[in-house]
Formats: C-alpha cells, structure tokens, sequence
C-alpha cells in the first residue's frame, strides 16, 4: 500500500526525531547562552569529535555486521600509551624508558610512531576477529574478553604510570593549523574519505553489508565471511589506535585509563546517526551525524549549566529513544 503524505510527513519525523530536538537544542542554547554559536566554540566542538568519529568509523564496521566492538575504549588507552612511551622528550624528568638500553634511544618520529601502534593493536583486534569468525565466538564475548586482555597488557606495559612530557612534533598534531584547522580534523577527515572508499568502492565493503543482512545469504553467495569478519575487527582496532595517538596529541598525555567507555560512546553515535544494531546498513555519514549529534548535546547541555552528572541520564535517554527506531524500522520492513 502506498503511503500517503500524511504519513510520510510522520515517518520523517518519528525516524530523525532525535536529529531535529537536537536542533531545536542547538538553536535554543545559541539564542539563550554567551559564547555557544562562536568559531572558537565550533573549533573546539569539531577537535573534540575528531578522535571520537575515529572510533566510531572503526566500530561502524562491527555494527554494520550485526556485531559490536567492547574492547574499543581500552585499546584507545593502549594505543595512547604505547604512543606516550616513544614520544617523550628525551631530556624529561618522568620519562618512562628512562632506564637501559631503551634510555640513549631518541623519540621516533610521530608517523611511525602511529603506524606501529595501528599495527600492534590490528593484531590484537585480528585475534578478536579470529575467535568470532572460526571458532563462532559471539562478538560481544570475544571483544569483552579482550577488553580485559588489553587492559591488563597496558597495565602490566606502563606499570600504571601515567605519561607525560611529549616531544613537540607529537603535540602539533593537536596545536598546529592547516586551514585554520587542527590537524586533528584533517586526520578525521582523511579517515572518513577512506572508510568511504572501502565502504562504497571495495569488495570488502560490499562483503560486509552482505553478511550483515544475512550471514547464511552471503556464505551461499560465496563471501569470505571469516576472512572478511577477520579483517573488520582488526581493521576496528588499528582505527581505536589512531584514536589513541591522537587523543594523547591533544591532552598532552595519557594513562591507561585513557578512551574509557568511549567505545560505548561509538556505538551508540553509530545508532544514533543511521547504523543499524540489527546489521546491514550504515553509511560513514551516519557515523559523522551521530558523533555530532552526541557532542553538540553534550557542549549544549553544558553551556545551559545542567549537572554534569544529569548529562548522562540524558545522554542515555537519547541511546534509548535512537535504539528504539532503529529497531522500529527493522520490524516495518519485516
């Protein structure tokens, strides 16, 4: 039966109602507050999303497969940490390897640096990927197990000790300017355009829309489900490593305990901008609309002077109201 207008109308809003009260929100703590509609406030909001759409980008590809990726918050502080331990000024008092052999060795070069941690991390999300694709390992037990894996390994790696004194060719990522822009936005927006690549114009990426809308469709249809599921998860933990390097850039230090639940954050800014929980669609997109959609209610709750503590029940209720649509279209269609 064909829709009417009417409805239409209505399905358009139900479906992007948690989009538009955040637009309201906006405009109402704009007209209401001091500062809020501001280039300087808008620059910070935009380097405050940049390392979360990393890690939303990375676990996109979970949740696209119907899975999800719990270790993403630690593997964030991991490769944070193992970053802030190659970065140190050779010369600071706090220096973690300050001790044999590793104490003559100079800081490496940022890049490097951010290759080898995406690269350390990778394998381990490889791991996680191999136990969810070979041995059916459910995706939230494996990634759970490795959570607590990693954590241990980081704690065990840095003793604990927070870390600190980076050389400043690490820290220009988050002070130096292209544009007028963070280099911080420049590397989210270079992970974007190639997450959009592999998406849109892979193989791999029309692989995993496939086994996200049926697993048993695409193994008859002869996808590689357990390399490619493989490739997703280690692909989703070389994305929380480059989170990682770029959130210790900005804070100008870090400790394991760095990213914490900041891979909750990701699925949830993946519901809330279009990813389906229920597996098979999502554009990178929708990960950039959700993660704006979080920050801007959290600057805006913030600037309007609600407890800071209150923000997470409302942060909550968004998740909720996000969720319950998404599941709300996937019973339409069925």
């Amino acid at each position: 039966m064909q829709k009417t207008q009417k409805q239409k109308v209505t399905d358009f809003l139900i479906n992007n109602g948690v989009i538009i009260v955040m637009i309201i929100l906006v405009i109402y703590t704009g007209l209401t507050t001091k500062n809020f509609l501001t280039p300087n406030n808008f620059l910070n909001l935009l380097a405050n999303m940049s390392y979360r759409l990393v890690i939303a980008l990375g676990i996109s590809g979970c949740v696209i497969t119907g899975g999800c990726d719990l270790s993403g918050g630690r593997m964030v502080g991991f490769g944070a940490c193992l970053a802030g331990t190659l970065l140190q000024k050779q010369d600071y008092s706090g220096r973690f390897f300050k001790d044999g052999f590793m104490a003559s060795i100079t800081p490496m070069n940022p890049f490097v640096v951010l290759l080898l941690v995406m690269l350390i991390c990778a394998c381990f999300g490889a791991i996680t990927g191999w136990f969810i694709a070979y041995l059916s390992v459910p995706p939230f037990i494996s990634t759970l197990a490795m959570m607590e894996i990693i954590y241990g390994i980081g704690l065990i790696y840095t003793g604990a000790t927070p870390l600190g004194g980076y050389i400043t060719g690490y820290t220009i990522f988050s002070t130096g300017r292209f544009l007028g822009l963070s280099w911080l936005i420049w590397m989210a927006v270079g992970m974007s355009a190639i997450t959009w690549f592999i998406y849109n114009m892979t193989r791999h990426g029309k692989y995993m829309y496939a086994i996200g809308g049926n697993v048993q469709a695409a193994e008859v249809a002869g996808v590689p489900v357990k390399i490619t599921l493989l490739i997703i998860y280690a692909k989703a933990s070389a994305f929380f490593a480059m989170a990682g390097f770029m959130l210790g850039a900005k804070a100008g230090g870090a400790s394991i305990n760095t990213g914490l639940s900041y891979e909750m954050e990701g699925i949830a800014a993946c519901a809330l901008g279009g990813v389906s929980v229920t597996g098979g669609r999502g554009k990178v997109s929708s990960a950039i609309v959700g993660v704006a959609v979080l920050e801007l209610l959290k600057v805006a709750l913030q600037f309007l002077g609600v407890d800071a503590n209150a923000q997470y029940i409302a942060i909550g209720i968004v998740i909720f109201v996000a969720i319950s649509l998404d599941i709300r279209k996937y019973v339409q269609k069925k």
